[in-house]
């Protein structure tokens, strides 16, 4: 049974990041110390967030009412499983995304870098906002800060390009909050409470096949286009025009990471098993997952680009985690739980490593990276470690969510389903290792020898220190899951909060 106390910390949480941001502004003439400020305050977030894992364990959860509009609607944050498990996420890598950052803008020269960690912290603020929401008002409130906070960082360079990018960004982007605030709406007429629950909010609740089936398109569609699932993920590669430590944040800390997250929100605690299968949504979602995941990782082979490369790969692994959240079975839902974890990890890490190259090689496409491995060996074998987690080799911590996936796919009789996450597995071999190749194994240029030993010269090492922190630690989780903050017990608990709500032999009739 979960115990709710009242408590300030989830609202301090978000809080900081908003609070840092006047003061990031306000030092704009002092690099040094507006810098300070950015990191001062994802110094604060994460103990913050940490400090309600323990109560997470204990089965309590914290609670804080921003604001009662009127009688049972309020916004509200509420620090359950899922969330904290997003909120560490995210405010972990801040930390290490904001050191890569100073390097970054430092050592390419930015412009308007004040706007950029404003926008930054923002960004980072309302992800928590998201992780934490306690029912889908304050969740939509948070999703379309998050949008909106996006656009400058998208549009940064402003140019031709940029804008046109952040034009198309901001166009998805809210026509899918519109979608989402209907749908929010209509639930609560429907339920009568937009109040997150584990097992849904339509559990005993009765519905019409067609209005659940409207209902939960519109949700998808909202949602959907943060989490990247086609045919509405076009937005994704196109905001690669931004900066790496921005492509870093859309696709590993922030962004999309919302998106699944509203995925696992929806499904888990909107709609809840029993509805999902008494309709057939679950594989009405599974269905664009697995398209998802193929045509992706087939687009991104194509790529030359290294950046748009690494952004098809996450179009297809954040249907990873939707195609295991929309299984329904204890092992898929935990692995893609995981995945959001270990994708973050993984991801983040190559494209740490995209803008190490850039900021000191200047070099963009694939076709250019021969040899590098000689010169930025630090950058390179990082970059390897990455390639080989997310293409599902052991030790590397994405291992060990694509094992999950993979066992809940069989276990649940959904071998179509196992078989796309095998292939996948080589595709994501396929565009990975011969970026690997070259680098260690092809001959590069003669320009090459003046860069040989840059990897330390230091707006570069502020780069590459991150870099090899986070790919330690997906080594570390890969051999130790529950390692520093019980990742993988707090999936498992989650998992059996939402699975609970049903006899699991009602699934197997369901699968049946």
């Amino acid at each position: 049974m979960t115990e709710t106390y009242t408590s300030i910390v989830p609202f301090l949480a978000v809080l900081v990041s908003l609070v840092a941001v006047p003061l990031i502004v306000a030092s704009r003439g002092n690099p040094n110390l507006r810098e300070f400020w950015t990191l001062a305050a994802a110094f604060i977030k994460f103990p913050l967030v940490l400090s309600l894992l323990p109560d997470a364990f204990a089965g309590r959860v914290a609670e804080y009412s921003i604001v009662t509009i009127s009688p049972g609607i309020e916004l509200m944050l509420r620090a359950d499983a899922a969330g904290l498990f997003f909120a560490l996420v995210a405010s972990g890598l801040w930390i290490l995304t904001s050191f890569y950052s100073i390097g970054y803008v430092r050592g390419n020269s930015e412009k308007k870098q004040t706007r950029y960690f404003a926008s930054f912290a923002v960004c980072v603020g309302a992800t928590i906002g998201i992780a934490f929401s306690g029912n889908l008002l304050t969740f939509v409130i948070f999703y379309e800060i998050l949008s909106l906070a996006t656009y400058p960082l998208v549009i940064h360079k402003e140019n031709a390009e940029a804008l046109r990018s952040g034009r198309q960004y901001l166009t998805y982007a809210l026509s899918a909050g519109l979608l989402l605030i209907v749908a929010a709406a209509w639930t609560g007429h429907l339920a009568g409470t937009m109040d997150f629950r584990p097992g849904g909010i339509f559990t005993g609740i009765e519905l019409d096949g067609g209005t659940a089936k409207m209902l939960f398109l519109l949700f998808m569609a909202g949602v959907g286009v943060k989490a990247g699932i086609m045919p509405l993920q076009s937005w994704l590669p196109a905001a690669m025009v931004a900066p790496t430590p921005v492509s870093a944040l859309l696709h590993a800390v922030a962004v999309v990471k919302s998106g699944v997250f509203g995925v696992i929100r929806i499904v888990g605690y909107v709609f809840g098993p029993e509805t999902m299968h008494a309709f057939g949504l679950h594989m009405i979602l599974a269905s664009f997952a697995a398209v998802t995941i193929l045509l992706a990782s087939i687009i991104a082979m194509k790529q030359d680009n290294l950046k748009k490369r690494l952004a098809y790969s996450t179009v297809g692994h954040l249907s990873y985690i939707v195609l295991g959240v929309a299984l329904l079975t204890p092992e898929s839902f935990t692995g893609g739980l995981l995945h959001l974890a270990n994708h973050a990890t993984t991801k983040i890490v190559l494209f740490f490593c995209a803008g190490a190259i850039y900021v000191n090689l200047h070099k963009t496409e694939i076709s250019q990276l021969n040899g590098i491995g000689k010169v930025m060996p630090f950058t390179m074998a990082a970059f390897t470690i990455g390639a080989l987690g997310l293409s599902g080799i052991p030790p590397i911590n994405a291992f060990l969510s694509k094992f999950y996936l993979c066992r809940g796919a069989a276990d649940g009789g959904y071998t179509f389903f196992l078989i796309v996450f095998l292939i996948s597995g080589l595709l994501n071999a396929a565009y990975f290792f011969p970026i690997v190749l070259r680098a260690f194994f092809r001959e590069g240029g003669p320009d090459l020898e003046k860069y040989r030993n840059s990897e330390a010269r230091p707006m570069i090492l502020l780069m590459v220190v991150p870099i090899c922190i986070v790919a330690t630690l997906s080594v570390l989780l890969g051999v130790a899951p529950n390692l520093f903050f019980g990742f993988f017990d707090l999936a498992s608990g989650i998992t059996t909060s939402v699975l609970n709500s049903i006899p699991q032999t009602m699934i197997v009739e369901f699968v049946k």
